[in-house]
This record gives C-alpha cells, sequence and structure tokens, in this order.
C-alpha cells in the first residue's frame, strides 16, 4: 500500500483519542477488507476479528441466533447516524431506497420487496391476502412458529380453511413425498418454512415451489431463517412470497423486515393494509362519489405510511457488513460450526437424540436435539448460570433444546456447551 502521510496523520490523530478496545475494534474493521477473496472457514485469527465488531460480553458464549442475532458496532453505528440524518432538520423518508438492496441481497428486483417489521408481518400479508374459501385446504408442517402458524390458524377459524400437516423428514427427498401425499384437489396453498425454527433443518423449498407450481397452488414461505445463513435467489427459487426479517442471521436492527411478492403474483395477493406509498396518488376525497385510484405497481402496495430511517440505515450497513466479508465465506463459516457442533453432539451416542439431519443439504448453523433423561428447563438454567446461552424448544410439544452459531462464535465456545452436557448425562 502506498503510504499516504496525510491519512496517517489523520488516522494516528483519531486512534490517539480512541480507547484500547477501540482501537482493537478499528484494526479488526480494517482486516475483514478482502475485496471479496475467499476466507477460510478455520481462519481462526480472521473470525477473531469479526468477533471484536460485535458488542457482545467476551464471557458469554451466545449460541442462540436463531432467536436474535446480535448487530455488529457498523449496524449499531448507521441506526444512530440514520436517526440524526432524520433528527437534524427534520427529514422525512430515505428509507425507500433500502428496497433495492434488499433485493439484490436476496435474488429479486426493487420492486417485488415490500418493507415490513418482522417475518409475522409478511406471513400475515401473504395468509390474508391469499384468496381462499371455506373448505379450501392449506399444508404446514407439525414445526412451525407461531409466526406461522397462528395466522393460518385464524383464518380456519374465521374463514373454514382446512390445514393439515406432515413432519419434516430426515431426507429432503422423503419430505418432499410427504407433502405430495397431502396434495388434494382442494390444496390451494404450502406455507412452509424455509428453515423450521425447532431444529433448523434446510427444507427442499425449490422442489417444493416446482411441486406447487406444476398442480396450480401458491407457495407462501416462511423465510425467517434464509437471509444471512444461505446463498439466496428467490426469483431461483421460485416461490409466490417470502417472508422474513433482518435481525436474525442478517445481524440488522430489530424490528425491520421485508416481504418478496412475486411479480406476476401481485395481482392476485390482496393487500389489505394500505397507506402514504401504496398507491398511485390518485385518489380524491373532496369528489363525489369519492375516487381511490389503484394500488401501487409494486410490492410497496403491501405497506404504508412513516418508516425508520435509522433503522432502515441500520439495514443498509448490515447488508454492507455482510458483504463486506463475503456471504460465501459467512454461509462455509457456519455451515462448518453447525457441522461440528452436530459431531461433537453426535458422539454422545444414543444418550443424544439428534432431531436435525445428518443429510449434507438438510443442515447448516442450527442443531435440534434432546439430552436423555435429562430435564430440559433445568439444564437451559444450567447453562445460563454457566453464561452459556441456547434454546428450549416447547413448539408443538417437541421439548427439545437448539443450538444455533453464527460468524462470531468458535469451537471452543461450543466445546464449552460438550463439557456441561457431559456433567448433565
Amino acid at each position: 500500500m502506498k503510504f499516504n502521510r496525510r491519512n496517517f496523520l489523520r488516522s494516528a490523530s483519531v486512534l490517539a483519542t480512541c480507547s484500547l478496545v477501540e482501537i482493537d475494534h478499528f484494526a479488526a474493521a480494517q482486516q475483514l477488507r478482502n475485496d471479496g477473496n475467499e476466507v477460510a472457514e478455520d481462519d481462526e485469527h480472521y473470525w477473531q476479528n469479526v468477533r471484536l465488531l460485535f458488542p457482545l460480553k467476551k464471557d458469554w458464549v451466545y449460541l442462540n441466533n436463531g432467536t436474535m442475532g446480535p448487530s455488529p458496532y457498523p449496524v449499531i453505528d448507521a441506526v444512530h447516524k440514520g436517526m440524526m440524518e432524520g433528527d437534524n432538520l427534520g427529514r422525512y423518508g430515505g428509507w425507500e431506497s433500502t428496497a433495492a438492496k434488499l433485493a439484490a441481497f436476496v435474488g429479486a428486483d426493487a420492486d417485488e420487496i415490500a418493507l415490513t417489521h418482522n417475518v409475522t408481518d409478511g406471513i400475515n400479508i401473504g395468509c390474508w391476502g391469499v384468496p381462499l374459501k371455506k373448505g379450501d385446504e392449506v399444508i404446514l408442517t407439525t414445526h412451525e412458529h407461531v409466526g406461522n402458524a397462528f395466522p393460518w390458524l385464524s383464518r380456519q377459524r374465521l374463514h373454514g380453511i382446512v390445514l393439515k400437516t406432515f413432519t419434516p423428514a430426515a431426507t429432503a427427498d422423503e419430505t418432499l413425498n410427504r407433502i405430495n401425499s397431502l396434495i388434494t384437489k382442494r390444496t390451494r396453498v404450502i406455507a412452509v418454512p424455509h428453515i423450521p425454527c425447532t431444529q433448523g433443518q434446510i427444507l427442499p423449498v425449490k422442489e417444493i415451489c416446482a411441486l406447487a407450481r406444476d398442480k396450480n397452488i401458491h407457495s407462501i414461505i416462511d423465510g425467517a431463517h434464509g437471509p444471512g445463513m444461505l446463498l439466496l435467489d428467490l426469483h431461483n427459487m421460485g416461490c409466490d412470497t417470502y417472508a422474513s426479517c433482518t435481525h436474525k442471521w442478517m445481524l440488522g436492527p430489530k424490528g425491520t423486515g421485508f416481504m418478496y411478492v412475486r411479480k406476476d403474483f401481485q395481482d392476485t395477493l390482496q393487500t389489505y393494509f394500505v397507506g402514504g406509498g401504496s398507491d398511485n396518488a390518485q385518489w380524491d376525497m373532496a369528489c363525489h362519489p369519492v375516487k381511490m385510484g389503484e394500488y401501487a405497481s409494486s410490492a410497496h402496495r403491501y405497506y404504508g405510511g412513516t418508516q425508520s430511517l435509522g433503522l432502515y440505515r441500520g439495514v443498509d450497513a448490515a447488508i454492507d457488513f455482510i458483504e463486506t466479508i463475503g456471504m460465501t465465506n459467512i454461509h462455509k463459516r457456519i455451515k462448518g460450526l453447525g457441522h461440528y457442533t452436530q459431531q461433537r453432539l453426535l458422539e454422545f451416542g444414543e444418550k443424544i437424540d439428534m432431531l436435525t439431519p445428518t443429510e449434507e443439504r438438510s443442515r447448516c448453523a442450527v442443531n435440534g436435539f434432546r439430552i436423555k433423561g435429562v430435564d430440559n428447563a433445568k439444564f437451559y438454567q444450567d447453562c445460563m448460570s454457566q453464561a452459556v446461552q441456547i434454546r428450549t424448544v416447547a413448539e408443538n410439544g417437541l421439548n427439545s433444546l437448539r443450538v444455533s452459531t453464527h460468524i462470531y462464535n468458535n469451537k471452543e465456545e461450543v466445546d464449552k456447551l460438550i463439557e456441561l452436557i457431559k456433567k448433565a448425562v
């Protein structure tokens, strides 16, 4: 690198005002920039620099990213700057550009992205907007999060639709067969998670969406755990809708999400929650009769009104942070940690009931399991007392445990959990 005295002096003057911790963060941030080059999954020096950019306590082993992904300092800083940007001059707007950035990140077009607050927002848009009548069938899993279960349960109560469920199998092929066996002439929707929150297996969503399309069935996907964990191309996936958030694997601000609605599906999926921006601005309340105008010719029809400039500046920064490291590098790192976790758990043999498939295509960063003869609630509390955070899974009576690792984790942290399991058994 060519020496630049002015830039060096400017950096030196800035560093002189920093604490040692802040200097560590500054150095780590500089070393993360790899210009798109490959980073080894086991390059612990690099990944330790990644860890330094998170405000996680050094002695806290956080193995629950599937619930909440801690944001790195660049994201937190961008949220603050975005709030100041809006509040210095009372500026309105500025968040609209995030739709295009999200679209590029997940393999969609900007006019197919609606801004939401979380996954549940997007699932409700899909659930209530899809045309269904009494007796129409919707296929779900037995591993649903409440966010993808209760909207459909509510619509069943109010509109008389029929819900049919299957349990994901140990292989992608068998999972697809189970879905196919439930399809009848009354099936109108397949509404499944890309990755169930319970045990984190990856469902064969591309094949599921192709099956749905071939049978004239709508595919409405719960994508809470896809972006930031997997390399996504929603056009290639072929789904009708995909609801997600940025506060999990994307490491973005809490209270932000997005909804993908395939362009050709937007005139089928009815919007109900509307406001400023979800129309073509041709409504008129002064004429008689009053004039409505038309819905926006994009996914903006599914949301309206004021959004948080600060939060969506944070979403932009989260995508930048991921792309600085490289999504391929991130995927390899967290899949490697997930595989290491699974292999360590399998060492316990019959003492562990492994719920996450071992099939290569069906696993990544999340592992669900039971410790035979051990009370889950007590084990969870034992972990918390040792500064190790995992998750208990009570959904649908599964009564299990879940570990989810991200780029700020390492094998030593997984080993600490393994030692606690050894004591428990």
